[in-house]
């Protein structure tokens, strides 16, 4: 997988300085670039459903992204921010601080649009909340097709990517790819498809660091995105979980070593795996942190203690769709009841 440098200027706020940093981008299978970090949107589940942005706070949060750096955020359809990422662009375009082909905005079809012919309509809705011309990367967000009322669809994730690939066709879409399959699901869009994934978006963090499917993916061309890149490092789902914390040994030794802070370790290791992080947070100082890592690099035996905390553990396992035959993960014996269905 080629590996292009470019630089971005990366703003220090408290001090009032500038500093250039070199931010790596992957080559895709279509020969367009992917910043090598992205900005996560996705702002929650709750018991009213999607956790949406209040005062425009989303908006003003990938603003400031893009005055530190970032050129790369990840949204869908489902986490309804493609209007407030949209906006921000716009607005930094018209402020002369960016140009429209300086960012990447990667966002995703929803399960209840899975048919051939929904498919085009839906990345029509999102171009428009985005007020864009284009999308850099669509992605089928799941393998599973929903109707819907939410019950579960006879659809063939196979039409669904049919109707991705009509889309880069259209030109609508730069670039088109996968989330959350798995290798034997990718396998069969790799073998039945007409263009090949350009990347997929699955959970690598220290617990989980599918080391197999990310060499896999690789291996053919498929950059690999990593969701939920800090793991146990942060509270899951309101409390704490097992794993690693901010204060483990081993990460606070490497971390001490380069002057960094644990997260910003975390992320470096994604890095080094050539695994393109997509970190959340709305909080400045965390913002400018997250993207402060492409100064130093790990040691490959560096590398290897943190692959050492590999415990196999997903956060995201929505077992509420184990029964679809289109499931990608292991099913556990006492699923949660699905969120998208009010009783």
């Amino acid at each position: 997988m080629a590996v292009c440098a470019r630089l971005l200027v990366l703003s220090l706020w408290g001090l009032g300085l500038a500093s250039t940093m070199e931010v790596p981008s992957l080559k895709m299978n279509n020969g367009r670039d992917m910043p090598a970090i992205g900005l996560g949107t996705y702002l929650g589940f709750d018991q009213n459903g999607v956790v949406t942005s209040k005062n425009k706070q989303l908006r003003d949060v990938v603003m400031r992204a893009i005055d530190v750096g970032y050129r790369h955020f990840d949204t869908a359809s489902v986490y309804e921010t493609e209007q407030e990422i949209g906006e921000a662009v716009k607005m930094k375009v018209e402020e002369g601080v960016v140009k429209r082909e300086d960012i990447f905005i990667t966002t995703k079809l929803w399960n209840t649009q899975h048919r051939r012919t929904e498919v085009a309509q839906a990345i029509n809705d999102s171009l428009k909340k985005l007020g864009l011309d284009y999308i850099d990367l669509y992605l089928m967000h799941w393998p599973i097709g929903l109707n819907a009322d939410y019950s579960h669809s006879d659809v063939d994730f196979m039409e669904t990517w049919r109707g991705l690939e009509d889309a880069q066709r259209m030109g609508i879409v730069k670039g088109i790819g996968l989330s959350n399959f798995n290798k034997q699901q990718l396998e069969r869009v790799l073998k039945e498809g007409t263009i090949k994934p350009d990347a997929i978006q699955i959970e690598v963090h220290l617990q989980n660091v599918q080391k197999e499917m990310v060499e896999f993916c690789q291996s053919e061309g498929v950059v690999v995105m990593g969701y939920s890149p800090f793991g146990s490092l942060v509270a899951r789902h309101g409390s704490t979980v097992e794993g690693p914390k901010m204060d483990d040994p081993v990460l606070s030794s490497i971390a001490q070593k380069y002057g960094k802070t644990t997260p910003q370790i975390v992320l470096r290791w994604q890095i080094e795996r050539k695994v393109v992080p997509i970190p959340k947070t709305v909080n400045p100082k965390r913002l400018e942190e997250n993207i402060n890592i492409f100064d130093f690099t790990l040691t490959p035996d560096e590398v290897e203690k943190i692959n050492g905390f590999d415990t196999h553990t997903r956060y995201t396992l929505p077992s509420f769709w184990q029964n679809h035959p289109y499931y990608p993960f292991d099913k556990v014996d006492n699923p949660i009841a699905d969120p998208f269905i009010k009783v």
